[in-house]
């Protein structure tokens, strides 16, 4: 068995906070029928040459199914309303009012299935005074305090590079459906989990606020890229965009094998001119390997290419490739965690409607004259609809 089989979700998520959740469930064995719209599809699809060919879309939600279903007329939310008490979670990322103006909110669907856990994440929550604004993940990170730490400390605040706006949350609200599934399998019952984006952000700056606002009696500074010779970022060959290693040596003993590294003899002050002098002589990759076996923590500045070639990455096999039925063989990252008695394979990312009438045939014993029917007016769409 997997860590998760037995846990059903239908998934009503999109763009990237929620559908990094339930991918994230996908992984740990979990049944995932992921609910679209006939023709268009996620939105997150639309961020590629075509609504199959997305490497957004692929990189957010392997191992679901779709399902395309129009949920905005009568026959299409009944087919997701008679689907419901075969699942045990609910997860939806609309903006706000969304869910409403569907008949999909939390107290409609308990009248139909009240062990149900419903999981709704939000940009700034469902109360509150920020509760009605939309949010994306910078917005979410902006809220969060995360730009004012990046950057340079004499210059402006910097948009981050990782989007942990939205898979950080996307983290938070699988944590929490896991938890509110195993209370469920002890109790018996089910529940609303909400997660916050702005909130679950903050989670990210613990380490910032702890260190640099005094409980929250000044603002923390921006980290800029390093404190002088033991905690920097230094260039290396052939000085490109991106050749740089970071280095941190914290400890004595690391900044002692950090001086043997560099040839500063005994006890001989050094700065960050001496490490640079040394960093410039190597490329960006022997520099880590160097510095790494010397005992001093340190990694090239790896851009996005070099993770799909990194060799470490590579023998732990976490860059795999998996078959796509548009695309052919294609590299994608697997999942961080390993549980050594729970193995699910990488499937890819589904077709638009590729599941439609599996599912429906599943969960409903649809016949194909009723489908058919739903297909011709549009309630329905099919694998690779467009």
């Amino acid at each position: 068995m997997t860590a998760l089989e037995g846990m059903r979700v239908l998934d009503l998520s999109q763009y990237e906070a929620g559908t990094s959740c339930t991918m994230l469930l996908a992984w740990l064995g979990a049944d995932v029928v992921k609910i679209e719209p006939p023709g268009s599809g996620d939105p997150g699809r639309a961020f590629g040459v075509d609504i199959e060919r997305s490497g957004y879309f692929l990189n957010w939600n392997a191992n679901k199914r779709s399902v395309a279903i129009d949920l905005r007329n009568d026959e299409g939310r009944d087919l997701l309303l008679k689907m419901l008490p075969g699942f045990d979670v609910f997860v939806e990322n609309f903006g706000p009012g969304v869910v409403e103006k569907l008949g999909l909110e939390y107290d409609a669907l308990c009248e139909i299935h009240p062990a149900l856990i419903y999981a709704s994440l939000k940009g700034f929550g469902s109360d509150g005074p920020y509760a009605g604004y939309k949010s994306f993940d910078m917005v979410a990170q902006a809220a969060a305090g995360a730009f004012s730490v990046t950057g340079m400390s004499d210059g402006p605040p910097l948009r981050p590079g990782t989007t942990t706006g939205d898979s950080g949350s996307g983290l938070h609200l699988a944590l929490a459906i896991t938890a509110a599934w195993v209370q469920k399998i002890r109790e018996g019952v089910g529940q609303k989990v909400e997660v916050s984006m702005q909130e679950a952000t903050t989670f990210f700056m613990r380490t910032n606020i702890g260190t640099g606002s005094d409980w929250g009696t000044r603002a923390a500074s921006r980290a800029g890229s390093g404190l002088g010779p033991f905690m920097n970022l230094f260039p290396c060959k052939p000085f490109g965009s991106n050749d740089y290693v970071y280095l941190l040596a914290l400890t004595p003993r690391m900044r002692d094998a950090l001086r043997r590294v560099i040839g500063i003899e005994g006890d001989q002050d050094f700065g960050t001119e001496e490490v640079e002098a040394w960093t410039c002589k190597h490329d960006k990759f022997e520099a880590m390997r160097v510095l790494a076996e010397a005992g001093v923590p340190a990694s090239s500045v790896n851009d996005t290419m070099d993770l799909f070639n990194d060799p470490h990455l590579r023998a732990r096999g976490f860059v795999r490739e998996v078959d796509h039925p548009v695309l052919g063989k294609v590299p994608l990252l697997g999942p961080p965690a390993r549980l050594s008695a729970s193995d699910v394979s990488l499937e890819p990312a589904p077709l638009l409607g590729q599941h439609t009438e599996e599912i429906l045939l599943e969960e409903l014993s649809m016949s194909k004259s009723e489908m058919d029917s739903l297909f011709a007016n549009g309630t329905l769409g099919g694998q690779g609809s467009t």
